[in-house]
């Protein structure tokens, strides 16, 4: 391979998105903070498989086209610090290579390195030891292989790149010295070394497809929206002398479940019936037809019998007019409590998501469509959602959006008690910014492995004591976790503690906590139903 051109780069996407898909767990696994959250690995493997449906949906073979589809589906479905670097090191690569049909040796390391400085700029502090440094690396390593070697092939400059990025990912522990004690590599650039495997698999001809599992949230990224819709492809084929020696069914199906879903494939004798769900028929059919000759084809669009039986049935909404307003919220979090809490304290869309889940840029950008507003704040609540909301904010830049740096429930919500709709939106920044220094935040969580953490043993199953970013109390029981905690939290200058009591939490316990609270530091009690998941309590103490 001297070059690589459209269809090439498809199915490198295809077999990157699926070895990430497989990976996912294991790169979750690396993740130093011992919770139960929504990591890396999984937030990568969204926002890759989101990217590679919009490209895979474009149906070109124009490798210029393919580059920028996927960095739009990256950039709208990015999840997570780790997703939002990822679509933006892929931004950088279709700035590189717009208008290119193939892409010659000099051409792939000048997208990688322009794809490095671009996800370089979209960080306001870059950390190293993280997968922005592997790409640094990696990228720089093969611009100057492509210097030293002039006549370097396509294939010698990307295993350069890869094998650079390997090196640099085994090195990040000697960067950050959090992963050095854990003893793990970079989660997010471990993500990246993942999908750069699969594109090499894919340049061998090895293909990575993705593996069957009974739940995995990548995989329902890559499926489609609604299994009805799409085209139904139906065909039947009669296989050639060749064919007949060259076909299987396994090898039909596992092909054809990189192109969408509802598979059947049966074989009688020189004749196979095939039945598949998918955005691209035509690309079933030329792999089809490599086996032999179609008897009988059919290819129906269910997307339009979708529409035509909604058209034919529903009547016809008459829209309102929308009064654009000054002012409107949107915050995030997870839990029915938290989210008619945000919307008493005058939220106009609470998005659903979290620890658990980080919504997607494009979640946010469906937000802020919803709301008619001359001035809107996003409220994240997540450090890790915080670039997200910012990445929909610069989509929409028509709009005056401002994310505020709330990284927690109770920091959203201090933020939203100190919003005035009577001054103007600057005052309201201002203001809503303060009121972050005054909070500090406490939650009570489990463990979901044996680690070292700070210097303290944690157990997996243990209750965690969480003040901030810091585990202070790792303890088998809850209520010690959450006493001790408290602790740590609430001194003399304290005036108020908030108890959220999340969906495990029970009556006596929350019950327990307020009552020690008021006879240990006499200080007021706000107890609040938050029935968030993962999180048994969040204390903001102000």
């Amino acid at each position: 391979m001297n070059r690589i051109n459209g269809t090439d780069f498809k199915e490198m996407l295809l077999s990157g998105a699926a070895h990430l898909s497989n990976r996912h767990d294991a790169i979750d696994a690396l993740n130093v903070f011992p919770v139960p959250d929504g990591d890396t690995g999984t937030n990568m493997s969204m926002t890759f498989t989101s990217g590679v449906k919009e490209a895979m949906q474009a149906c070109t073979d124009d490798l210029s086209v393919l580059a920028k589809t996927l960095s739009k589906g990256l950039l709208m479905g990015a999840r997570g610090n780790s997703g939002v670097i990822l679509s933006q090191i892929f931004r950088g690569f279709y700035q590189s290579i717009e208008g290119k049909s193939e892409l010659a040796p000099a051409d792939l390391a000048a997208a990688f390195v322009n794809g490095s400085k671009v996800a370089y700029k979209a960080v306001m502090r870059p950390v190293e030891g993280t997968i922005l440094t592997v790409v640094r690396e990696a990228s720089a390593a093969g611009d100057q292989y492509m210097k030293d070697h002039p006549e370097a092939t396509i294939e010698d400059v990307f295993n350069c790149i890869l094998d650079e990025s390997r090196i640099s990912l085994a090195n990040t522990p000697e960067l950050l010295p959090v992963l050095k004690e854990v003893g793990v590599v970079d989660s997010g650039g471990t993500g990246l070394v993942v999908i750069l495997e699969g594109f090499k698999a894919a340049m061998d001809g090895r293909s990575f497809v993705m593996e069957e599992k009974e739940s995995t949230t990548a995989k329902a990224a890559m499926e489609l929206e609604n299994e009805e819709f799409g085209y139904c492809t139906e065909f039947i084929l009669r296989l050639s002398e060749q064919g007949q020696v060259t076909f299987t069914e396994e090898k039909m199906k596992k092909a054809l479940a990189r192109l969408g879903e509802s598979i059947v494939v049966v074989q009688d004798e020189d004749l196979v019936k095939v039945h598949v769900h998918t955005l691209t028929p035509g690309d079933a059919l030329n792999y089809a037809q490599r086996y032999g000759e179609f008897v009988k084809l059919k290819i129906e669009n269910m997307q339009e019998q979708h529409n035509t039986i909604m058209n034919e049935t529903l009547p016809p909404k008459a829209e309102e007019p929308v009064q654009e307003k000054d002012y409107a919220l949107i915050a995030v979090a997870a839990g029915d409590g938290l989210k008619k809490l945000f919307e008493e304290y005058r939220v106009d869309v609470v998005i659903s998501g979290g620890q658990t889940m980080n919504p997607s840029t494009e979640d946010f950008v469906a937000a802020i469509k919803r709301v008619k507003a001359k001035h809107i704040f996003i409220l994240p609540n997540n450090s890790n959602i915080i670039l997200a909301a910012q990445q929909a904010a610069a989509v929409m830049e028509d709009q005056d959006i401002r994310v505020l740096q709330t990284k927690s429930i109770p920091q959203g919500l201090s933020a939203c008690i100190m919003f005035n709709p009577e001054v103007c939106a600057d005052e309201n920044e201002a203001e809503m910014t303060a009121a972050l220094e005054h909070v500090k935040t406490g939650q009570i969580t489990y463990a979901i492995k044996d680690t070292t953490f700070d210097g303290m043993e944690i157990v997996a199953g243990d209750y965690m004591g969480i003040a901030e970013k810091s585990i202070v109390i790792s303890t088998p029981n809850k209520m010690d976790a959450c006493l001790r905690l408290l602790d740590n939290l609430i001194n003399g200058d304290s005036e108020i503690v908030t108890v959220l009591a999340g969906e495990d939490a029970s009556e006596e316990e929350t019950a327990q906590i307020a009552r020690y609270i008021e006879d240990q530091f006499g200080v007021e009690t706000d107890i609040q139903a938050g029935g968030q998941p993962v999180y048994a309590f969040i204390f903001g103490v102000e």
